[in-house]
């Protein structure tokens, strides 16, 4: 087979065999295909699209790549939890050792930031001395003792995905469905839970930008799910407006502890009730209302808390050493009226050119940037009344394009609901 020919053969809108992508993916993963070839067919991947046999064919190749992880040393049912990635997208945080707290096993890999959006490792890391590297005897080990470990892609697993997820961040092919369709599916199926929670990010500030593709993602990955017998539900939800109020990597670190605590965004709090409720229910078998009260309750009386202290203790992190960057600037609004709209996506890049995202795969992140919103859409807002604080460390921005991305005008807007649909 012939790199060239198969580039060719996407970019005139052609289907691809089964032996083609099982070629693609090997002669990538070992270096023989170039990073230059393979971003020429995710370009043609991402502007053509693939159907369903091409998507099973690109997940199975990728699942295939490398290692497995053999979980059955851990006692009981697996869940997993996956978002498709937002702007101030914290869920991961808060609900891995709150779930944990009420011992479902949570034995989870995340990935990294991937264009504008944020990314769960890189957050955790910004905790000093947290590792997200680890054996799968001790993976299996802390979950067996404590119901929960996250760690980044293990070992040898996916390495296919691992140089494609990469080479997409920085090659514009970040919103191609069949891709995130294969990259997430490929991972949770080599990661060996049983049961898995997808929230679907819709909007303006994620990969998916209406509910029709994230509809289309949905189906895609529940019928993937139901090939290798795995349990798959997905949420759409709005990602119309930032989550929360904080954002930027150890800033959403600390909105997670404040959370834990019971100091909670409505927001955050609603979806993370209600994707939480779903993965209790799975594996314990009770209702979703059961499993909320009971998720409440952990709330309540911290031990979720406790769970995510215990949890950031076994991986070596120190919040006490937790650090924001020094340089903190209020940007206050220019006209009296309520937020009608955040564009979340010019807000989520000027983020990522803050430093807490990366433009290159070798860039570093710095870890102590973002933004604390306090207003959202549907508040009212004062001429000269602060609409967010600004944390910089090496780079300076104009507040001009912070501002341009809020509207503000003189009647209230509702905000969207934030669970769109359920789909099992």
């Amino acid at each position: 087979m012939n790199i060239i020919d198969i580039i060719n053969q996407k970019r005139l809108k052609q289907e691809l065999s089964k032996e083609q992508i099982e070629y693609v993916v090997k002669e990538y993963t070992n270096g023989t295909i170039k990073d230059y070839q393979m971003s020429a067919l995710l370009m043609a991947i991402c502007l053509n699209g693939m159907n369903d046999e091409e998507v099973f064919a690109l997940t199975n190749a990728m699942y295939c790549s490398g290692e497995t992880l053999d979980l059955t040393s851990i006692d009981g049912i697996k869940v997993d939890k996956h978002s498709t990635g937002g702007v101030g997208d914290k869920t991961t945080l808060i609900l891995a050792p709150l779930v944990a707290s009420l011992g479902v096993n949570v034995a989870k890999m995340s990935g990294r930031g991937l264009g504008h959006t944020g990314g769960t490792i890189d957050k955790l890391e910004s905790i000093p001395g947290f590792s997200t590297i680890m054996s799968l005897e001790d993976f299996t080990q802390q979950v067996n003792q404590i119901h929960l470990a996250l760690v980044g892609q293990m070992g040898n697993l996916v390495p296919a995905d691992k140089k494609i997820y990469a080479l997409r961040d920085v090659t514009g092919t970040v919103e191609s469905i069949p891709l995130i369709a294969s990259s997430i599916m490929s991972k949770k199926l080599a990661s060996s839970a049983e049961c898995m929670v997808i929230d679907l990010k819709v909007g303006e500030g994620a990969l998916i930008k209406t509910k029709e593709d994230a509809r289309s993602l949905a189906h895609f990955m529940i019928k993937i799910g139901n090939q290798y017998n795995r349990k798959v539900v997905c949420a759409l939800t709005n990602m119309q407006e930032p989550l929360g109020t904080h954002i930027g990597n150890a800033l959403e670190v600390q909105e997670s502890i404040e959370f834990l605590k019971g100091n909670c965004q409505k927001d955050l709090y609603e979806l993370v009730l209600t994707l939480g409720s779903i993965m209790v229910h799975m594996a314990l078998s009770i209702s979703e209302e059961e499993a909320r009260k009971k998720l409440e309750e952990n709330i309540h009386n911290q031990k979720g808390y406790e769970k995510w202290k215990e949890f950031i203790s076994m991986q070596g992190g120190d919040l006490e050493q937790l650090t924001l960057a020094p340089k903190v600037f209020s940007v206050k609004s220019t006209k009296t009226g309520y937020i009608q709209k955040i564009h979340t996506m010019k807000l989520g890049e000027i983020i990522r050119a803050i430093g807490a995202g990366r433009y290159q795969k070798e860039d570093s992140i710095d870890y102590g940037v973002g933004m604390i919103l306090t207003k959202k859409v549907g508040d009212f807002v004062m001429e000269n009344e602060e609409i967010l604080k600004i944390y910089l460390n090496q780079k300076d921005m104009t507040i001009g394009s912070i501002l341009e991305c809020f509207e503000i005008g003189t009647h209230y807007v509702e905000p969207e609901p934030l669970i769109y649909e359920i789909i099992r």
